[in-house]
């Protein structure tokens, strides 16, 4: 499926609303990303977030969280 542009170089994408983390290289996960970001305008609305390093437990210690 690919990543997203943008975050071409970040596995993991938090979305800053709910605070949930999506792994981009997950297909199912990288569908419910793409629907949410569709339906949420969340690109826009600057609402997605990236880490460094792109790890979970850096992702974790910022307050996100796989559903």
């Amino acid at each position: 499926m690919g990543r997203l542009k943008r975050f071409e170089q970040h596995r993991l994408i938090g979305t800053r609303d709910d605070m949930v983390l999506y792994d981009c290289d997950d297909d199912e996960m990288m569908a419910k990303l793409q629907t949410r970001i569709e339906e949420d305008d969340l690109q826009r609305l600057n609402l997605l977030q990236s880490f460094a390093p792109d790890t979970e437990a850096e992702a974790s210690n910022r307050g996100f969280h796989f559903q």
